[in-house]
């Protein structure tokens, strides 16, 4: 159920049995010459109410631009400091557990948003302890990467071995080909497999990746290993979700 789409008294009646919401969080940034520009977001979104429907929670919107300053050297990547990306969040959990909401799960689809996202959880406790000294009611955030729940890497691994890569990689790609499949990309890849290595700010990334790909050949990716992936992520973090909040 999306959120953006109830009415409040929708959301009211929602909170009089249950107080979980999933929210969806990516990145608009470069993925390589065949990866769509809001790929993280896109699958941080189609996964996030995926889950949703299969655990019954509310979906908020998706927060799509993330803290991604590394891909700043790509035309159409945006980015959020860590400070402000904090805010953001600090400001979503503020709001959402003001009504009511307890058991607030991120559905994480860009490894960037990973350690600011999780420093800005440990904000809003600090926050609420302080404020409160322990007698606020009790708010729980989790951070969950689809492409760590526990069927999708045996999937990766089977269609991919090696050329999935860290960045721009098949399976992220195969996700919004089956989403979006009027908007699949073709574009030859030199070499098929792209290069590793470490990188610091934008112009560094630029230089040691000059496609935007990291150890990965999207080329690989299909419409119908996205299909797989999603139902694969889907069903394990919903699952996980249903266990968390005692359902």
């Amino acid at each position: 159920m999306r959120i953006d789409l109830m009415s409040w008294p929708e959301v009211d009646h929602y909170l009089e049995d249950r107080s979980d919401i999933i929210v969806p969080i990516g990145s608009t940034e470069q993925h390589g010459p065949n990866g769509l520009i809001g790929t993280d977001a896109l699958c941080a979104e189609v996964i996030g109410r995926a889950v949703g429907e299969k655990s019954g929670a509310l979906v908020a919107p998706t927060i799509a631009i993330g803290m991604a300053q590394h891909h700043l050297g790509f035309p159409g990547s945006m980015s959020l400091r860590p400070s402000t990306l904090m805010a953001v969040v600090r400001d979503v959990i503020a709001s959402l557990a003001g009504h009511g909401f307890t058991r607030i799960c991120f559905v994480n689809g860009h490894g960037g948003n990973i350690a600011t996202v999780t420093a800005a959880f440990s904000e809003y406790y600090a926050e609420s302890s302080f404020a409160a000294h322990g007698n606020s009611t009790p708010v729980e955030c989790r951070l969950r990467n689809w492409w760590e729940a526990p069927s999708v890497g045996p999937i990766s691994k089977e269609l991919y071995g090696d050329a999935e890569g860290s960045h721009a990689t098949p399976s992220e790609v195969s996700v919004t080909q089956f989403a979006f499949p009027d908007h699949i990309k073709s574009a030859a890849m030199r070499p098929d497999v792209a290069p590793t290595a470490s990188f610091t700010d934008a112009a560094d990334y630029r230089r040691n990746f000059p496609d935007g790909r990291i150890g990965s050949n999207p080329a690989l990716a299909s419409p119908e290993a996205g299909a797989r992936l999603v139902e694969a992520a889907a069903g394990d973090l919903a699952a996980e979700h249903l266990s968390w909040i005692g359902r």
